[in-house]
């Protein structure tokens, strides 16, 4: 009999683990069937690797983000959640220590407070974890640690990618402020060409005012394009830590595309993603706390011993043998608490329910968004080649109307139309140049690579 009872209460210390990451990936998205390969295949092959700020080859990029990582508000709080995450970890394993505390008292002959007692008390409270209360706590807090440094890893990364986003808009906003500024400098000089032609009778006032009408409205182009540029570079700067002045220095051209990127597959993307294995952790945390309130509806077994040294000169004591030691236990069994510990277990398991859902969520959203950058860098290169021959083939007409113009052959308005195509193929392009640089980032973001070299793992 009492092997068996001392059978179950080593089978109960027993904690039961959570679901790992395959049977929450079952339960959270039963209906999901994961291809073999993106289905946008612009993706290279080959597993997804890291460093991918290298890639674009510019340093003073590769400096900004260094800054950003160093200095950025938001991950400085998420630095300091971390640090939380990790001492309330610390706080829940200190319960399964036993608590030593001391009383001494002395002050006189009446002992400070007039009872005549002085002396010693050394005490020691140890509760016995026999249902693995304490220890599921400290599951859950472990969990909750390691959600919040996935969750910070994913801030780092998305941060990152945020700094290179805004460089490449600053820089994109930067060169269409030169289109424009190209743009008007010839719209003058059609001005000053209409009003030749209009003194020696070859013109007339109307296209004067048309040519000087297109400068002005290329004028209006311009003033909100450096607007543009300057809130790029002020968001640039919140992002490095800096006071928004809305005059950091980005690079002058756009890098160069990088090559494809090796896209790994579909299977492991929620094993690589951070976001992933903090939603991943999470529900590990909720598992252990339903547990953990299971638990606390069992009996509390607490052993306590301790040792005193109790002398008086205001009276004689009955016993004066010190110093004195004991030892005993403490039972408390929850007989009546209104439902509250069973409602607290309702309350926990549905908390893990969330949990899971959440992580379907996360995960959905991962696949989304990779299969989304992928989708969209396809399509802006492929808008790329196509408005490089429209714009070709604008300049080309463009010439050859400005030609007719200045022989008379036609009118301002011709010019005028030319030029108003030619400005929105060139904008049009720059945009989507920027654009598939942003995708790319976008991309490196989606399937978890990391901005930097990732350390070796020790062994």
């Amino acid at each position: 009999m009492a092997a068996a009872v001392l059978a179950g209460c080593v089978g109960a210390c027993v904690l039961k683990k959570p679901p790992d990451a395959a049977a929450i990936r079952q339960q959270a998205m039963p209906a999901l069937e994961v291809p073999d390969a993106w289905t946008a295949a612009s993706a290279a092959g080959g597993p997804v690797g890291d460093n991918w700020l290298r890639t674009f080859g510019d340093d003073q990029l590769t400096a900004a983000v260094a800054d950003a990582i160093a200095h950025n508000a938001d991950l400085q709080v998420g630095a300091a959640r971390v640090e939380q995450a990790r001492l309330h970890a610390r706080l829940a394993g200190a319960q399964l220590y036993p608590s030593v505390d001391l009383l001494a008292r002395g002050g006189g002959k009446l002992s400070g407070d007039q009872s005549g007692l002085q002396g010693a008390l050394l005490t020691a409270t140890w509760e016995v974890d026999v249902w693995g209360r304490v220890r599921y706590g400290r599951a859950a807090a472990a969990a909750d640690a390691a959600s919040a440094r996935a969750d910070f890893e994913y801030a780092r990364q998305s941060i990152a990618a945020q700094v290179a986003k805004t460089w490449f808009l600053a820089t994109e906003a930067g060169l269409q402020a030169d289109v424009a500024r190209g743009t008007i400098r010839d719209n003058e000089e059609l001005v000053r060409l209409a009003e030749a032609r209009s003194r020696i009778g070859a013109g007339n006032e109307e296209e004067v005012h048309v040519a000087r009408a297109a400068v002005g409205g290329y004028r209006d182009a311009l003033r909100q394009i450096e607007l543009a540029q300057r809130q790029s570079q002020r968001a640039l700067e919140i992002l490095l830590g800096r006071y928004p002045r809305g005059t950091a220095a980005v690079t002058a051209q756009l890098p160069a595309q990088p090559d494809a990127v090796p896209g790994g597959l579909p299977s492991e993307l929620l094993e690589r993603r951070p976001d992933v294995i903090a939603a991943e952790r999470r529900v590990a945390a909720a598992f252990n706390r339903v547990h953990e309130a299971k638990a606390a509806r069992l009996p509390a077994i607490a052993l306590t011993t301790g040792v005193s040294s109790i002398s008086s000169e205001l009276f004689v004591l009955q016993d004066r043998s010190n110093p004195v030691w004991n030892l005993g236990a403490n039972l408390v069994m929850p007989i009546f608490r209104g439902g509250a510990l069973k409602t607290q277990v309702e309350i926990r398991t549905a908390e893990q329910r969330q949990a899971v859902a959440a992580y379907a969520a996360v995960g959905l959203r991962a696949f989304s968004e990779v299969e989304d950058a992928l989708a969209a860098e396809i399509a802006a290169r492929d808008r790329e080649r196509i408005l490089a021959e429209t714009l070709a083939d604008n300049l080309r007409a463009l010439e050859l109307v400005r030609t007719q113009f200045k022989v008379g052959s036609t009118d301002l308005r011709f010019v005028t139309q030319r030029e108003l195509s030619l400005n929105a193929t060139q904008s049009a392009l720059l945009r989507v140049q920027a654009e598939q640089r942003i995708q790319r980032v976008n991309l490196h973001l989606a399937l978890g690579g990391s901005f930097e070299p990732r350390p070796p793992a020790s062994r």
